[in-house]
């Protein structure tokens, strides 16, 4: 099998293992095993583990330059601090199928920040791509269930919209040091400091996770979230984006919400409304539109 082969299945497995994540978390929070902050404690902690393993069975000593360091700093807040921390707890709050679409925003924004910073000029397609996913999103939001959970299921989808906010600012933020420097030593560095930066926030949470209370099952669930969802995910990721690009890494993010959708109806018993339909068009819409290439006039 060549290399652009393994490349599209590590793609198509890095969303798949993104999918099990949502219901994975869900599962263990439902449960009150762990809270939001101490679990990704637990994710950034045990990766950052495994990424100096790697440095140590295969090492690559590659020196940061002076000028590229806070940029590494902002990655470390926006790809790992923020991203992560606000992804689990509105995940903690909202449903699966809520969270995985929403997240279809982030290539939306992605879009529109990067022309904002590197002043490019939007198309009507863009625009127009920008609105639909607006509206999936408000769909989403204005049609929960109006059950007792309902405003924490609005809080928690107006965080997951901050989280791909700031993971779209650190996509862009990265991608220079992506080119520059060999991929793993970053994400290894950006792991690194935002462990730093989520200690803080998750060490109390962390300290009352009571592990006699996991049994295998949530034990092989938590392994799920750290190792597959977490760990597996962004390595792959990186392989499939150095031998088939950016564009192609970014198509196979469409393959998330149909497996999330589909494990969180058969493992968490969620069901797939109309109005989750509705807002799937809408955003699915959205996201071809504003990343539509502009002809040339």
């Amino acid at each position: 099998m060549n290399k652009r082969t393994l490349a599209h299945f590590a793609l198509l497995f890095t969303n798949l293992f993104f999918a099990i994540n949502l219901s994975a978390v869900k599962h263990l929070t439902n449960l009150q095993l762990v809270k939001p902050f101490g679990l990704n404690l637990v994710r950034v902690g045990v990766c950052v583990l495994l990424f100096w393993l790697m440095y140590l069975l295969k090492p690559v000593n590659i020196r940061i330059e002076k000028q590229d360091r806070k940029r590494l700093f902002l990655c470390a807040l926006t790809g790992i601090a923020i991203n992560q921390m606000l992804f689990l707890k509105g995940l903690s709050l909202t449903y699966s199928i809520h969270a995985s679409l929403l997240m279809l925003a982030t290539p939306i924004l992605i879009v529109f920040i990067a022309a904002w910073i590197l002043k490019e000029t939007l198309g009507l397609m863009k625009v127009a791509g920008l609105a639909l996913g607006i509206a999936g999103a408000a769909v989403l939001i204005m049609a929960r269930q109006s059950s007792g959970k309902g405003d924490d299921v609005l809080w928690g989808d107006v965080l997951i919209i901050v989280n791909a906010v700031s993971y779209a600012f650190y996509f862009i933020l990265v991608k220079p040091l992506m080119l520059k420097y060999n991929p793993l030593v970053i994400i290894r560095w950006i792991f690194s400091i935002g462990l730093l930066m989520v200690l803080p926030f998750g060490w109390t949470e962390f300290t009352e996770i009571h592990w006699p209370q996991f049994n295998a099952t949530d034990l092989i669930i938590l392994g799920l979230v750290v190792f597959t969802g977490t760990f597996l995910a962004y390595v792959f990721n990186v392989y499939g984006i150095k031998y088939l690009g950016a564009s192609i890494a970014g198509f196979y993010i469409y393959t998330q919400p149909v497996f999330a959708a589909l494990i969180a109806m058969i493992f968490l018993k969620e069901d797939l409304e109309i109005y989750k339909i509705i807002a799937a068009v809408l955003i699915f819409t959205g996201v071809y539109l504003a990343n539509k290439p502009v002809k040339n006039a």
